[in-house]
């Protein structure tokens, strides 16, 4: 038996894997619809003029370790001291996100609302309040594929801090599926309150939270001045700008390669790109992968995806869909990305075969064909 809770760590590298930067003078290929450059999620914070780098720029680098993943900063800039303080207040941010919606930290907002669970509504700040209306969103544009109130399957499936190589009864497992449905979450607006509808449900913002931070960090980098840097917090990577003349170019990972093989790459600028896989944390008993990404419906790891990356203007809509569709798995989660504008997507099938949407034929660049593996 085999299980592993693995890190994001190496160069800026993503679910995706190693972020570089590549020659390129002219735009991405036209796909579906044109790629023009968008700017990240906008805030309220007052924004600097971009500092405009000279010819003594570098690429500096920045880490820390927060909501369970790696976090890098890699910026362009002949400003070391203000790159370090804007990253800085960037890795503040993420612990600001997690100390809000984390659901493993007792005195969290989240937590007190799963404590809650079948007896009373929680007040809760206008910022998480919004974010659990786009995931209830999310769950009725997937038909439940995103479900925030898989929660309920905590301690039963450990995959996080908890993981221990167990694998659940499927009695357990069928008697908590009678607990998820995002339906059932109840908000009030006037109140500004949460509650969840039976006791036992529970609800995780793992799927939402880490892109509403990386969001809010690059609305902080750009805000101190900075324009051309990576952003990256386990599979969701924002690229902001370029280096010098050259975009950055961002390689996804072979989800039964090494950490650092990358089955393919793209060149992008002011774009999100979100990896949900399933090699990040799991175990193998008895020649089966299981997983993190659980199926809302059966409330076991879902089974018709490797990984799933999707391309969008900000890494929250990445981070969602990323998610539902590895749980959807190609034939049905393609109709769904051609319909939108502002996806795209590439997707490993529990086959291993590579289905990439039309936004991204002759953007993305493939190196070789994933890994054979469980």
């Amino acid at each position: 038996m085999t299980f592993r809770r693995a890190l994001t760590v190496g160069t800026v590298f993503l679910g995706l894997t190693t972020a570089t930067c590549t020659s390129s003078a002219e735009e991405s290929p036209t796909g579906k619809r044109p790629r023009d450059a968008m700017p990240a999620p906008k805030d309220a914070r007052a924004t600097k003029p971009p500092k405009v780098a000279a010819a003594t720029a570098k690429v500096v680098h920045f880490r820390d370790q927060v909501m369970g993943t790696v976090v890098d900063i890699t910026v362009w800039t002949d400003d070391e001291p203000g790159a370090r303080e804007a990253a800085e207040e960037a890795f503040a941010e993420f612990k600001r996100v997690d100390a809000l919606m984390s659901s493993w930290l007792e005195d969290s907002a989240v937590a007190q609302i799963n404590k809650g669970a079948g007896s009373k509504a929680v007040a809760v700040t206008p910022e998480l309040y919004t974010l659990i209306g786009k995931a209830l969103s999310a769950g009725k544009e997937t038909n439940g594929a995103f479900d925030i109130t898989v929660g309920a399957f905590r301690g039963l499936w450990k995959f996080d801090q908890d993981i221990d190589g167990s694998i659940p009864k499927k009695s357990e497992v069928v008697a908590r599926t009678k607990l998820v449905d995002y339906k059932k979450v109840q908000s009030n607006a006037k109140g500004r309150t949460i509650k969840l509808a039976r006791k036992g449900m529970r609800i995780t913002l793992g799927g939402i939270a880490k892109g509403h931070a990386v969001d809010q960090s690059v609305a902080i980098m750009r805000a101190k001045g900075f324009d051309n840097f990576i952003l990256q917090a386990g599979g969701d990577l924002f690229a902001s700008g370029s280096k010098g003349d050259r975009k950055w170019r961002v390689g996804i990972r072979d989800p039964r390669g090494t950490r650092e093989s990358s089955f393919a790459v793209a060149e992008i600028s002011n774009r999100t790109f979100s990896t949900s896989g399933d090699y990040e944390r799991f175990v193998i008993k008895d020649g089966v992968r299981y997983h993190h990404l659980l199926d809302p419906a059966t409330g076991r790891p879902a089974t018709k995806s490797r990984s799933v990356t999707v391309l969008a203007s900000d890494a929250l809509t990445a981070d969602i869909w990323s998610t539902a569709l590895f749980v959807m798995g190609h034939e049905a989660g393609m109709k769904l990305v051609e319909a939108r504008d502002e996806l795209d997507a590439v997707f490993v099938d529990k086959d291993n075969h590579v289905h990439i949407s039309s936004g991204l034929q002759g953007m993305l660049r493939m190196l070789k064909e994933p890994t054979k593996g469980i």
